[in-house]
């Protein structure tokens, strides 16, 4: 699996040789969940990507994608599917339990403070504060996972991307719809580009 990983990334990615164990997948994935207030993606990119060098850009933008076409919450499939993929059901079970359990434990205590001192108003400041900085953060993934198109000159996926973008975030086209259209066209895209490469 490890020979799989490191063959699929570009000769300079430096792609780790050895799969993480059972235990380092577990505390990975807590400690990005546990950092990731606003959302995990960020974290889940640096980590992945840049600090474990686990994936390369390219392989987690694709993992990423497949992820938003299967049921449930993306980082949380990110997180089933990238453990599987490096450690089989085992690792995907224990991506998956740091992913959740940590923050389970602790959105629950929360969730009791907040039930006695919600009414404070400097605390819903601080809340309102903190979904800025969630923004930026999202604000900041997006830009990173866009820099393999850019760097690849992929003026076709960028079109796609930008056409997904108006129609569901400033049109506010149904989301299935908006699916419908956009993934045989990607497909096509992709299938184009690898005819004309040969």
């Amino acid at each position: 699996m490890a020979n799989r990983i490191a063959s699929a990334a570009s000769p300079g990615a430096d792609i780790a040789k050895d799969p993480p164990s059972l235990r380092t997948l577990f505390f990975a994935f807590a400690k990005m969940s546990l950092s990731g207030f606003g959302g995990v993606l960020v974290f889940a990119r640096r980590a992945i990507v840049d600090e474990h060098r686990w994936m390369t850009a390219e392989e987690f933008n694709e993992t990423f994608a497949l992820c938003h076409f299967l049921p449930g919450p993306n980082i949380v499939n990110l997180a089933m599917v990238f453990g599987a993929r490096l450690r089989g059901v085992a690792g995907g079970l224990a991506a998956f339990a740091g992913l959740l359990g940590p923050p389970l434990f602790l959105v629950t205590a929360l969730a009791a403070l907040y039930g006695h001192f919600g009414q404070i108003d400097a605390l819903r400041q601080a809340l309102a504060g903190v979904s800025c900085v969630a923004v930026g953060l999202l604000a900041s993934v997006v830009f990173r996972m866009m820099s393999p198109l850019l760097k690849k000159s992929d003026v076709l996926g960028l079109a796609v991307m930008l056409a997904v973008f108006i129609a569901i975030g400033l049109a506010r086209l149904p989301l299935a719809e908006v699916l419908l259209v956009a993934v045989p066209l990607s497909l096509a895209v992709a299938y184009a580009k690898m005819r004309w490469a040969r």
